[in-house]
């Protein structure tokens, strides 16, 4: 089976030999990024994980104690649908979603997209687990986990994906979260994190199921 790293260095490959330019840029974008320490504010292990209640796809409000009281629960931050190394990291985790919730985890995801939008027809749409609208990445903020994006990254989303993401987080475009991936025990300590500037990088779901079955 192909891991999730796999599926991200070929889609990292690809765009370095489509796109090299942009590729280039970004590298440096992250270099810079990883200089100034981006990303280490990040809720810490043995942390206690800051409360939230969020709307899903629905519009319904759901909060991390109602989930915390099922078992340990796996936060994931994701940039949008729009993204095509998030569509990877969720697929992957969905296609684990069975294992993980039979280890008695819950699993949410959470991006600054509005409800209205979760609900368009795309992948991230069509998951069995539960996706939160984090508007103005108030809750990533919390976690440590949000970062202004650079003016190189929103020009390129803007000119050449034609993404116009103030529209589609209903607010603010400028922040959102670095991708990252918590484990949270029943209690809502952070266990198990993984936590990266670079949104090329995810965690992978592997090393997620055996922090589990550690809890387990």
């Amino acid at each position: 089976m192909t891991t999730l790293r796999e599926q991200t260095d070929a889609k990292i490959a690809a765009g370095r030999k489509g796109n090299p330019e942009f590729m280039r840029g970004i590298d440096d974008v992250i270099k810079e990024a990883k200089s100034f320490k981006e990303g280490s504010n990040a809720l810490k292990l043995g942390d206690k994980a800051p409360r939230f209640t969020l709307p899903n796809q629905q519009g319904k409000l759901t909060s991390l104690d109602d989930l915390l009281a099922k078992g340990p629960v796996i936060v994931t931050f994701y940039r949008g649908s729009w993204c095509p190394y998030c569509n990877l990291q969720l697929r992957a985790l969905q296609s684990r979603l069975e294992q993980i919730n039979g280890l008695g985890a819950q699993l949410v995801a959470i991006s600054p997209e509005v409800p209205d939008n979760s609900l368009t027809k795309n992948e991230i749409s069509e998951m069995t687990f539960e996706v939160l609208s984090d508007q103005n990445a108030d809750v990533a903020a919390q976690f440590g986990v949000a970062w202004k994006v650079p003016d190189f990254v929103l020009e390129h989303m803007k000119v050449d994906r034609h993404l116009d993401i103030e529209k589609i987080n209903n607010g603010n475009a400028n922040i959102m979260p670095i991708p990252a991936t918590y484990i949270l025990d029943k209690e809502g300590t952070a266990v198990w994190r993984f936590v990266d500037v670079d949104y090329r990088v995810r965690s992978e779901p592997e090393d997620i199921i055996n922090e589990l079955k550690k809890l387990a």
